[in-house]
């Protein structure tokens, strides 16, 4: 088998296409949940202590005869909040699906043929 077939095989297996459609929702789900912080969340808490843009936070070090330099921690506060919002959706998502798992899993097995068979025996001879 060649290696252009071994990947075709590959590519068209189901957990690559459902890997790459779950990557492009991930993607446009962390667009919401960046606006949702950013344009939602930030603003009150914001507003809360004194006004504060978070986006805007930044600490300004010289840099000799260049320009100053930035570091925007407020940028990385609210990648923080979107990290935490993000990773608390996925685990209530994964919490949900391992609760269907496992009511699923709880159902109780139909016995074997063989055993409805000797427990229908069992009640002829008792008869």
């Amino acid at each position: 088998m060649s290696v252009l077939q071994e990947f075709k095989q590959f590519a068209i297996k189901g957990n690559v296409v459902d890997m790459a459609v779950g990557v492009i929702i991930g993607a446009a789900f962390g667009k919401i949940v960046t606006s949702l912080v950013t344009d939602v969340v930030m603003p009150p808490i914001g507003v809360l202590i004194g006004g504060v843009d978070f986006s805007k936070l930044a600490i300004s070090l010289p840099a000799g005869s260049g320009p100053a330099v930035l570091i925007s921690y407020g940028k990385f506060v609210q990648t923080v909040v979107d990290f935490a919002i993000v990773a608390a959706v996925i685990f209530l998502v994964v919490k949900g699906i391992n609760s269907l798992k496992k009511k699923a899993d709880e159902a109780p097995a139909a016995p074997p043929a063989q055993e409805v068979l000797l427990t229908e025996i069992r009640d002829l001879l008792k008869k």
